[in-house]
């Protein structure tokens, strides 16, 4: 089903002149690098009692490469407010254990094989088990959670959890094999956006921000979600295998119409293999290939990273709202990194 509206699309945002050197990881966290080396320490740190099955999974999962971008995002944060150093090392260690136990999840849902190229649970582990394996993740990040003895802070993490999950349910019911925009929103709120915007407020509120600061804080977080969510769906079309770590198209495979293909269904409404993914057809691979195909090659991938710097563009004026800091800096440095990293 395809709403068949043609939507305004904001400005690029791009910075004009020579092309820009992008920043490591390394070099865009290094305010915060001790934290972080903390934070990566508290997050293997071995649980009582658990199970030896759920030690190798937990190590498996944690050391399959992420970049720790919320949890950085999380303690850049908590310095600009001075917020307590043990407390936010938990917090954020709390955001990361929490983001993992959704991709055990979403990888179980999406029948995943792969995860940043390196094999997911569903490789080796029966489908009831890694529920399980997911839960007790959950339940490592309440646990990191509780140590902040901030009540808010556990409220905060319920509600976003409550929010991906809602999102979760509304994909599995309603979300594929039909283009909206408005849909499409939501539902990458619901799965990335949630997380950050849980990284800069549960911050913002440990170090005592005043309502305004909290404000822009949680603009930017939604911002630079909504713009991390729209790369990674620009790159499942113009990315390699071995740079997304899954194989190209992954989401229209699944019958997912993402920013790129919303914006080729509306300058091709009457494409004949786009019709036949919207009539029940989105299993067939010849129809599937050919569609990642001249979605790739269109003009779609460009608009759709337009929109991205859109976003990356509305984080900035979010922080314009804060006292300049070093650590305000860092935070800009990170949003304009998220649509410059691998492309």
């Amino acid at each position: 089903m395809y709403d068949g509206k043609r939507h305004a699309v904001m400005p690029s945002h791009q910075t004009s002149g020579t092309a820009m050197t992008v920043m490591t990881t390394a070099e865009l966290f290094a305010p915060v690098q001790r934290e972080l080396a903390a934070v990566e320490a508290r997050l293997h740190q071995a649980v009582q009692d658990q199970h030896s099955s759920l030690t190798a999974a937990t190590e498996r999962l944690l050391n399959a490469g992420g970049k720790r971008i919320r949890p950085a995002i999380c303690l850049m944060t908590a310095r600009i407010f001075d917020a307590d150093p043990e407390h936010s090392i938990s917090m954020a260690a709390a955001v990361e254990m929490m983001h993992t136990a959704t991709l055990v999840h979403d990888d179980l849902i999406d029948d995943s094989a792969l995860r940043r190229g390196v094999p997911t649970l569903n490789a080796d582990w029966p489908a009831d088990a890694i529920v399980l394996a997911g839960d007790y993740l959950f339940a490592r990040a309440a646990s990191l959670i509780a140590h902040t003895n901030h009540p808010r802070l556990i409220d905060l993490f319920a509600r976003t959890l409550m929010t991906v999950v809602n999102g979760e349910i509304r994909q599995r019911f309603s979300g594929r094999g039909y283009i909206s925009r408005d849909e499409y929103y939501e539902r990458i709120y619901a799965k990335t956006a949630a997380m950050f915007v849980l990284a800069t407020e549960a911050a913002a509120t440990l170090g005592e921000a005043d309502s305004s600061s909290l404000e822009a804080l949680s603009e930017f977080g939604r911002a630079i979600g909504m713009a991390f969510q729209i790369v990674d769906d620009a790159l499942d079309f113009v990315g390699t295998p071995d740079q997304i770590g899954k194989p190209v198209g992954s989401d229209l495979r699944q019958g997912l119409f993402t920013l790129p293909a919303i914006y080729f269904a509306e300058a091709h409404p009457d494409d004949a293999d786009l019709k036949a993914l919207l009539n029940g057809n989105a299993k067939d691979p010849g129809t599937i290939s050919k569609v990642v195909e001249v979605v790739r090659t269109s003009s779609a991938v460009d608009e759709t990273l337009r929109e991205a710097r859109a976003f990356v563009a509305r984080s900035q004026l979010a922080l314009e709202r804060l006292s300049p800091s070093p650590y305000v800096a860092a935070l800009s440095a990170v949003s304009r990194y998220i649509v410059d990293r691998n492309l």
